[in-house]
């Protein structure tokens, strides 16, 4: 994830891996590099979000 709604996901497209950057939701290029994702984005602006797993009997308060 990123600045401005940026996002870059793994996806395989025509059966080869490529890296997915989208811009709130809509598709801005597939890369097959990270120096092609830099054209599109500051990599120094992107974070990579975990998600965690849920515990057993958790529920979101709120």
């Amino acid at each position: 994830m990123g600045t401005g709604g940026i996002e870059v996901i793994p996806v395989v497209r025509a059966g080869r891996q490529v890296l997915r950057v989208r811009r709130d939701g809509w598709l801005v290029a597939d890369c097959v590099s990270v120096a092609e994702v830099a054209r599109h984005v500051d990599l120094a602006d992107l974070c990579e979000v975990v998600e965690l797993p849920r515990q057993r009997g958790y529920e979101a308060v709120g």
